[in-house]
């Protein structure tokens, strides 16, 4: 019988809050019997200043002379449509920021009042403004991509060990498409990344296809996700008594012995608090179960400055070290080198850049001719960047709907953006993104603004007085940032519930559920939910039901249509 009473949670991020949050409702748990073991509470769903996360672990080794203004490791985009359980998960908790109103109204109410409408979603210079809504498909693109969409769920590890470039590598031209520049850098797929999860994609973003290059379907939280999605439900998880123990690193397994090894019962955890070095012990009895989020992307992060580049951090990370460890007693646990062992195929640097007036925000909405909160611009190069001897997107950047924190002054302005190959060259200044200040990431993005400039007067006759107007910008390194797209086979991460589990399950971005597609908050939170509602002795009926857009004949015909524009 696996109903427990009591679990202890490893990893403090969306998957594990949500489970909490089901155990209390769905199981009618009391919160006293729930206990998070982690390094911090901020998950990928972050935004903070950036002085509170300088000093959390991966960072106390590389001190930052500048901790002024805000840093958000990366942003996440919502999708109401698809993530109906993070849905249903905010209309249980209330807002922090909204008096009276779930985290799903809040969301919705400024959602409502701040339609996505992207109008320049890719530029290039000498072209400005490109029109994303020709895909630019041959009719190779169109087969291919076809199959992919064709393919039922009985047939998804015929893509095993296929990365994507593997599944188009007779159609090069694929990666000159525009679909495939506006693709890469809404869900940072890249031509290493799986072919099975490109599928998936395919499937359940399947409506997303037709209206890609405006972004509309793409819904958007109030403000950073850290303050309108984690906050109101761990506030909500501490007035139940759930305990949340930060600043431990979990480390080890114990597990029961067992004649065929393969019960899996974990009995104790080693941890470290990381803050004194001590060596902890914790016993897990009969009645607990154990919920571990087996792999972070925000694992091994390391910040700059807007003097200072980052320093690569070479941790393997401690949620897939921990993973890796369970590999070593149980066969059926997947296999996490896929994912933590290829950084070529993972990293990115991000940067957060604050500016104490709205000089280069306003110069951005006039070059892009939108206002902040829509935006998702990619700049396409004017030479060949890629292995293949093709243009690519350069960089990104999110002008967010401002004030993007809730304690950002009004003259202050907060933009996001990214580099999706960290060790490419830059344009402006000729060095590894990887290798830049913040100081130089703001360069590039001035350079990259210039060349689609369309005038009168050029963005780079303005340069020193955007200069003067910073604030900070953090460079953000991520080693596996994109490694839960890393290629892998079915097999290679583990289920939920893996067979013969009598007290462990895995949540988060790491774990193979049916149909769910990763680095989004629907498989994060359903995740979470199966787990609570196993251990919890909830039928599995009661499960948020999942749409099928991919078996959506209008769905499915409006994207036929689009594919020959």
């Amino acid at each position: 019988m696996s109903k427990k009473t009591k679990a202890i949670m490893i990893g403090a991020g969306l998957a594990n809050m949500a489970a909490a949050v089901y155990f209390i409702q769905e199981g009618h748990w009391n919160g006293e019997n729930i206990t998070f073991y982690s390094l911090d509470d901020h998950g990928s769903n972050d935004g903070a200043d950036t002085s509170t996360l300088a000093d959390e672990y991966w960072n106390k080794n590389h001190p930052l002379s500048n901790r002024k203004g805000y840093l958000a490791r990366g942003g996440r985009m919502l999708n109401y449509r698809t993530y109906v359980d993070l849905m249903d998960l905010l209309g249980r908790v209330q807002s922090v920021t909204e008096p009276g109103m779930t985290a799903a109204e809040d969301t919705h109410d400024f959602d409502a009042k701040h339609p996505t409408f992207d109008k320049a979603r890719l530029m290039q210079g000498a072209r400005g403004i490109i029109d994303g809504g020709k895909m630019g498909f041959n009719n190779q693109d169109r087969l291919l991509l076809t199959k992919l969409i064709m393919m039922p769920d009985s047939e998804e590890q015929k893509l095993d060990n296929v990365s994507i470039a593997d599944y188009f590598k007779d159609d090069p031209h694929m990666f000159q498409t525009n679909f495939w520049y506006m693709w890469e850098t809404t869900f940072a797929f890249r031509t290493k990344s799986s072919a099975q999860e490109l599928r998936r994609y395919m499937h359940q973003m399947i409506y997303e296809f037709t209206q890609i290059e405006h972004l509309v379907g793409v819904n958007r939280t109030r403000y950073n996700q850290y303050e309108s999605i984690m906050l109101p439900i761990i506030t909500y998880l501490k007035d139940q008594g759930v305990k949340i123990v930060l600043n431990r690193r979990v480390t080890d397994w114990e597990f029961k012995d067992s004649a065929l090894q393969d019960e899996i019962t974990v009995t104790g955890l080693k941890m470290t608090n990381v803050e004194t070095g001590a060596e902890e012990h914790v016993a897990v009895d009969d009645d607990t179960a154990v919920i571990f989020t087996n792999g972070s992307i925000t694992d091994s992060t390391t910040f700059g400055d807007y003097d200072t580049p980052v320093v690569e951090n070479m941790d393997y990370g401690a949620a897939s070290s921990l993973w890796k460890k369970a590999t070593e007693h149980f066969y059926n646990l997947g296999n996490p080198d896929k994912f933590f062992a290829d950084r070529d195929a993972s990293e990115w640097v991000s940067f957060t850049l604050t500016t104490k007036d709205h000089l280069l925000l306003n110069e951005i909405t006039r070059i892009t001719t939108q206002v902040p909160g829509n935006a998702l611009n990619s700049f396409l190069s004017t030479t060949p960047i890629t292995p293949l001897g093709q243009e690519d997107v350069n960089m990104s950047i999110v002008v967010h709907h401002q004030p993007h924190f809730t304690d950002q002054k009004p003259n202050e302005a907060v933009i996001w953006g990214y580099f999706l190959y960290p060790r490419r060259r830059g344009e402006f200044v000729d060095k590894p993104y990887i290798e830049m200040t913040g100081k130089e990431m703001l360069t590039e993005l001035i350079g990259q603004l210039s060349k689609v400039d369309p005038g009168p007067v050029n963005i780079i006759t303005k340069k020193d007085a955007i200069y003067d107007s910073v604030v900070n910008c953090i460079p953000v390194y991520m080693p596996y940032a994109s490694a839960l797209f890393n290629n892998r086979a079915k097999t290679d991460r583990p289920e939920v519930i893996p067979d013969h589990s009598t007290n462990l399950a895995f949540t988060g971005e790491f774990v193979d559920q049916p149909y769910q597609m990763i680095f989004t908050e629907q498989s994060a939170v359903r995740s979470g939910e199966i787990a609570a509602y196993h251990f919890a002795g909830v039928p599995m009926s009661r499960l948020v039901k999942t749409p099928r857009y991919d078996k959506d004949i209008p769905t499915l015909m409006r994207a036929t249509k689009k594919m020959f524009e």
